[in-house]
Parts: structure tokens; sequence; C-alpha cells
């Protein structure tokens, strides 16, 4: 008789994390450990961040942690290489960072400029590019069946809605768009090429998140919290514990037949 738990074990499998740290990255991170995996959190800067309070005791013990810079795109390779020798060949790629300039939320048509649009594409979307590809290539060369994953966002699928942004100070961002525009089409790309190999391929979108974002200390802006539950179906945002939840599923065989998709987590925003 078939136990269909068994598809959700992720006990022989090595997952890396690459912007472990962040608010969605933190729970990724717990809920692969949670299933069974050797879990890697690469991040810019775990030292402090393991004496923080965001893992407890037996989490810390067994997930690993290690700096990663993700805009140093000419040492990638070689850094990558080396991590897969100290801990173990890859099964899973989840890529949840978001690396950014200073100046990138100033991103409206009317005050982006060219220096900025252009550098964020280069280290947010060119850098995720060249990380899934390298991932990608290893597998497909060590004959490994793997899980790729990346972060996308409902605004690479759809416009903004500006009206959640009333008595914000926030604007529409065509950097954002572009970079989550560009990969929502790169994974399916891979996953016509990478399908063969047993290699999938796959993308989630969340829509809006409780917690802390973009390095603030604080929750989402009580306004934006509230204009957006008053537009979605499911009239609340979303947690991160439920993006990590589908992370799961796609990082394992139960999603074995599962590749070039787009997951949707956004509690019916897309829908409507």
């Amino acid at each position: 008789m078939r136990d269909y738990r068994e598809k959700y074990d992720l006990g022989e499998k090595t997952a890396y994390v690459i912007g472990g740290q962040g608010l969605i990255g933190i729970e990724i991170c717990k809920a692969l450990r949670d299933f069974g995996a050797k879990v890697i959190s690469l991040d810019i800067g775990p030292e402090s961040f393991k004496s923080s309070n965001k893992f407890n005791s037996v989490e810390l013990k067994e997930i690993s942690f290690e700096k990663f810079d993700c805009t140093d795109i000419e040492n990638m390779d070689t850094k990558l290489s080396q991590m897969f020798k100290t801990y173990s060949e890859p099964n899973i790629l989840i890529n949840c960072s978001y690396p950014r300039t200073k100046d990138w939320a100033d991103s409206s048509f009317e005050n982006v400029s060219y220096e900025s649009l252009a550098e964020n594409i280069k280290i947010n979307l060119v850098s995720t590019v060249w990380i899934s590809r390298f991932f990608a290539e290893f597998m497909r060369s060590n004959e490994i069946s793997g899980s790729i994953i990346h972060l996308g966002s409902i605004y690479g699928v759809v416009g903004q809605n500006m009206n959640i942004y009333e008595k914000t100070d926030m604007t529409e961002n065509i950097t954002y768009a572009t970079i989550k525009g560009g990969l929502t089409n790169y994974t399916r790309q891979m996953a016509s090429i990478y399908g063969p190999f047993n290699i999938r391929i796959n993308s989630i979108s969340p829509g809006g998140v409780e917690g802390s974002v973009a390095g603030k200390s604080d929750n989402q802006n009580i306004d934006f919290r509230n204009n957006y539950s008053k537009n979605v179906p499911m009239g609340r945002l979303s947690t991160a514990d439920e993006i990590a939840s589908s992370a799961v599923f796609l990082a394992s065989d139960a999603s074995s037949y599962v590749t070039g998709i787009n997951l949707m987590i956004d509690g019916g925003w897309t829908a409507i």
C-alpha cells in the first residue's frame, strides 16, 4: 500500500537556500529541515544572524549557515563549487534573494534613472539567472535529479493596482516588475531545456506577505495592509509559512511531474 507521506520526505536531499535569512527564506529553511533535508542557508551576513532569535537552538545546530554575496557574479562559480565539496552535491536550490541598490524603491516611471534600472537588473535578475544556470548545469553533468525554485511575485504576472498604495508613500516600481516578469519566463525556458534530464524548474509567486520586508524592522504599512486586504478575495495578506509549505511541495517528489509552472500564492489576487 502506497504511503503518500513518503513523497514529501526530503531525508536524502541537500537543499541550498539563497537569501535564507529573509522573511520568506527563514521559513523555507525551517520547513525543508522539518521534512528531513540537509539545509544550507546562504546569505550576506550569517554570523550576526545566527545569534538572533529567528531560529531555535535545534534548528541552529541542524541548519548550516554560509556567507554568500549573490552580486559577486565573477567569483560565484568558485564559491558554490567549494560549498558542494564542503557539504554535499545539491538536489534542491531555492533562491529567495533580492539584492538591490539603495534607491531601488524610487523606480517610478517619472523618477527612475537608467543607471539604477540597469544596475538592479544586473545584480538581481542576472545573478539569479547565473546561479540557477550553474546549479542546473552541475546537476545535469552529475546526473542529479533536482528541483530549482525561483521566488517570483504577483507583479511578475499582472500590473500594479495603485489603489492599494493610497495613504502610503509607495509608488509604482518598474524595476521590480521588470525583474519578476523576466524571472517568470526564464523559469519556463529553463524547464523546457532541463526537463529531459529530470531537473525540474518552477517558481513561486507570492502576493503581499505579513512581516518586515525590504530590510525594514517593522511590519508592513498599516494602510497598505488594509488596502490590500480589501482587494484580495481571501481578505488578508499571506504569511511566510504559507509560502514555505508550497516550496516543500515543489522541492519534493510529490511534485515529480511538475515543471515550468509559476505557483501563485496570492489569496486569489490574480483570479479576479
